[in-house]
């Protein structure tokens, strides 16, 4: 989505369809020209999140990766919200796709 390469290139590329740290994740992004914050920056409302960011969301289950784009939150276990997942904390990490 924010790279151009489909999910099954992305497990290729990583060699790993499971979960990824976010040294991985952050790695992976930068290789193909995607600007991440080193900041990590802890937030209560939907309404404090730059257009694009990588989401570490709390939920009652366990921490786990989210992405929101332009108003869309994309989470692996609960699908496309629009609203965060029921978390007790929410980080994000802002992403920009560099300008070629």
């Amino acid at each position: 989505m924010i790279t151009g390469l489909s999910a099954q290139q992305v497990v290729e590329e990583l060699n790993n369809d499971r979960e990824t740290t976010l040294k991985e994740m952050k790695g992976f992004l930068r290789e193909h020209d995607v600007w991440v914050s080193d900041e990590r920056i802890q937030i209560t409302g939907r309404e404090q999140l730059p257009p694009f960011c990588v989401l570490s969301c709390e939920t009652p289950r366990c921490w786990h990766w989210s992405l929101y784009c332009d108003g869309v939150f994309y989470d692996p276990e609960h699908g496309v919200l629009d609203d965060f997942p029921e978390s007790a904390r929410k980080y994000y990490w802002e992403i920009r796709v560099k300008e070629k």
